[in-house]
Order: structure tokens, then C-alpha cells, then sequence
């Protein structure tokens, strides 16, 4: 049979029209924020001195739910070496105040990508189902949780990564979603950038259960301390006392405490006998506590993320959700203000509220405000009966999630 040759030209234009009908599977690209300690920090120790009881060197990871730990670094050498050194000097920049302790090295481990997040497993198999390729248009914006987003190198690095994902898929517009405290950073981000940055690289934002003004809870914890590995209280008092102390060094445990800006006095916070805190006291509670490193961090930290002023809406489409229907313990009864102590559940007053069993009505409802933004979407959608952590895998969730990435972006006039 004689072969037919096929023109160089002929040729060329076959291959062209083909690549021209070859469509591009390209889809909103995701960018997760983690919640708070939900992201992996490997920290790495060298010839430490400066917690004699503890080993000098070797490895442990930081993060929930670690299910190995390890043996080598005890919970409470954990905390103790987490723990940041403050610099007492009040004339420098409180954001360069902050340091590990000699010999600690801290990083976040797997930056950027699904591995540095694991809790998140459920979002990332649910997307894959749809398409999504893990590590190309699902990345992980994981962050220090010990600090705040004004703090280091949060904001470049969270640029960059978004604009590299934004590259990676044909110049696609990168959607945001955050959990817990992730949403507290992207709305950093998003007062931090310029308008026309967020026009041509963010798509659209879907907090989940956003910390905006912060939660009542972690008052208490200045005192009673909190572990990340299960977000228990400790159940001894060494423990206890090495993680309420690292908390009182932690300017992202002020950032998260209820705002009495937006709380005021509506929830009781501690209560020491016939004495009621409540965030409005918050400076009252640390000077008779005998905290003024804490009295500091609180007048720098405290609602330090602004939402709630026109000046402060993202200005960008957001798709809130928000778990509701469930006791949320916001404050608990405690003998004395002593750092350390114990609680007993069995005995201590505990004070609850509405909410999503870990943030109340107050904290989750507080974006409410964003309605009035001008020209871009917002919406906050209910679910009720379903907790704070559930809120990332919940089928209903996930799949209003998939229907807004397929959603065109709102097209406002330059502010």
C-alpha cells in the first residue's frame, strides 16, 4: 500500500487546530489556612541550655492531632521550649520583641503543601474527587501558630505562594479557605494588600468559622494552660503551669481572646469567688493576676486583626460558614488566679453559651457586618448541630465550597 506523505504546512496546521480544540482543564485554584496549631512546625533543638531539666538536643513536632508524639521531649519540656523569650525592652518594635528560646529552631514543615496540614485530609480527598490535583491547585498556607500575622515573614511568603499558585494554573484567580484562626490571617492578608492585588489574584474567601473577635475561653488559659496534641486542659500541675506559662508568651493567645470591643461585658470570662471577669476586665484580670507581661501583650494584641469598620471589609466575595446549636464552654470558675492550676470539671462553675462547641454565637456571628460591603458577595451559612471541627469535612459544607469555586468572581468599581 503506498504511504501518503502529509505537507510540512499541512502538517502544522493539523497539530495547531488540535492544540486549539485540546481544552484546558483549569480550576479555581485553592489556598488552605489552617486553624490554630493545626499546622506542622518541626522543631529542631541544639546544645539547648536554657531548660537544664530538659534534653539539649534532638526533635519533636508541633501540631493537632500528632498521634506520635514521640518520648524523647516530655509535654512539658514541649512547652517550655516553645515558649518564646520576650525582650523586656519596651522601646523596640513590639513585633521584634519575640525569639525562641537559645538553641530552639522552629519551621513549618512542608510549607505549601496538603502534608504540612494533615487534619485537613477529608477537604483535600473530597476536591481530588473533583478533579483537583493536591500540591498544584490545592496548596496549604501554614503559619507559626504561636504568632501573629504581623510578626516575621507571614504576609510575603503568603503572597508569594498564592501568586506562584496563581501562575501554576493558567493565571487563575486563587480562593481562599481558612479555619478557626486561618481566617484571622487571610483577613490580615487581605487589609494588607492593595486593591488591585486582591482584583487579579484572590477569586473569593470561605472562612469557616472565623475567630474574628476572638473567644472567651482563652482567658482561662493563661492559667489552666491547654494541650495541643488533643486541645485538653492538663491534668497535673506541672503541666499545666509549662502551658500556661507559654501562652503568656504567645501574642497569637491575645489575638485570640474575646475583643471586648465586640464582647464587652456579655460573657463572664473567670470567675475567682463572688468576682466575675469579663473581657472588658481583661486588664484588671492580669494586674491582679500579677501579669504584666501579659497586661503588655494584651494592649498590643488584643483585636488586632480588624474586621468590622468599612475601612477593615475585605472587600472581596465571602462565603462564611458557621456551626451553631451546641454548648460552647466560654469561661470556667477557678479557686484563685495562680498560674497552673487544674481543673475539675466535676466542681468548677463552667460558663456556656450558643455556638459551635468551641467558639460562641458572639465570635461566629460577628461578620455579620460584611453585608454592608458594596458590590461583592457575602453570605454566612448556619450549620446547625455541627461542631467546630466538623465544619471542614461536612458534606453540606464541601459541597456549597465546590459550587463557589465554579462561581465567576464579582466584578466591583475600583475602590
Amino acid at each position: 500500500m503506498k504511504k501518503t506523505s502529509v505537507p510540512f504546512f499541512v502538517a502544522g496546521m493539523l497539530m495547531s487546530a488540535a492544540s486549539v480544540s485540546a481544552p484546558v482543564d483549569v480550576r479555581t485554584p485553592v489556598v488552605v489556612f489552617p486553624a490554630f496549631h493545626l499546622t506542622t512546625l518541626e522543631v529542631k533543638v541544639h546544645k539547648q541550655t536554657a531548660v537544664p531539666d530538659c534534653p539539649a538536643s534532638g526533635s519533636f513536632e508541633d501540631w493537632f492531632p500528632n498521634p506520635n508524639p514521640g518520648t524523647e521531649f516530655s509535654q512539658v519540656c514541649r512547652d517550655r521550649l516553645l515558649t518564646l523569650v520576650v525582650d523586656p525592652d519596651k522601646s523596640l518594635p513590639m513585633v521584634s520583641r519575640f525569639s525562641n528560646q537559645p538553641g530552639v529552631k522552629v519551621k513549618i514543615k512542608h510549607y505549601g503543601d496538603t502534608e504540612s496540614a494533615p487534619f485537613y485530609e477529608p477537604l483535600y480527598a473530597f476536591l481530588e474527587s473533583h478533579g483537583y490535583v493536591r500540591n498544584h491547585n490545592i496548596r496549604v498556607a501554614g503559619y507559626d501558630s504561636r504568632l501573629t500575622p504581623d510578626i516575621g515573614s507571614f504576609l510575603e511568603k503568603t503572597k508569594e505562594l498564592i501568586e506562584e499558585t496563581y501562575h501554576q494554573n493558567h493565571n487563575t484567580p486563587v480562593h481562599l479557605v481558612g479555619h478557626s484562626n486561618g481566617p484571622l490571617y487571610i483577613q490580615y492578608l487581605l487589609t494588607h494588600t492593595t486593591q488591585e492585588w486582591k482584583n487579579r489574584f484572590i477569586h473569593g474567601f470561605t472562612p469557616l468559622a472565623g475567630n474574628w473577635p476572638g473567644q472567651g475561653l482563652l482567658y482561662s488559659v493563661y492559667f489552666t494552660g491547654l494541650n495541643i496534641i488533643d486541645f485538653t486542659f492538663p491534668t497535673d500541675a506541672a503541666n499545666a503551669a509549662s502551658s500556661a506559662a507559654m501562652y503568656q508568651t504567645h501574642p497569637s493567645s491575645y489575638m485570640s481572646s474575646a475583643d471586648p470591643a465586640v464582647f464587652g461585658d456579655q460573657e463572664t470570662v473567670l470567675q475567682i469567688g463572688d468576682i466575675s471577669y469579663t473581657p472588658e476586665d481583661h486588664q484588671q484580670l492580669f494586674e491582679d493576676a500579677n501579669l504584666p507581661l501579659s497586661q503588655d501583650l494584651a494592649a498590643a494584641y488584643i483585636g488586632l486583626v480588624k474586621f468590622n469598620e468599612p475601612q477593615n471589609f475585605p472587600n472581596v466575595d465571602v462565603y462564611a460558614e458557621k456551626g451553631s446549636g451546641l454548648d460552647t464552654l466560654v469561661g470556667l470558675g477557678l479557686p484563685d488566679l495562680s498560674v497552673g492550676q487544674v481543673v475539675d470539671f466535676d466542681t468548677a462553675p463552667l460558663f456556656i453559651r450558643d455556638g459551635d462547641g468551641n467558639q460562641e454565637d458572639l465570635t461566629n456571628d460577628a461578620i455579620q457586618v460584611w453585608q454592608n460591603m458594596p458590590c461583592y458577595h457575602f453570605e454566612l451559612n448556619d450549620n446547625a448541630g455541627v461542631d467546630h471541627f466538623a465544619l471542614a469535612s461536612d458534606a453540606a459544607v464541601l459541597n456549597r465550597l465546590l459550587t463557589h469555586l465554579q462561581q465567576p468572581k464579582s466584578v466591583c468599581p475600583a475602590s
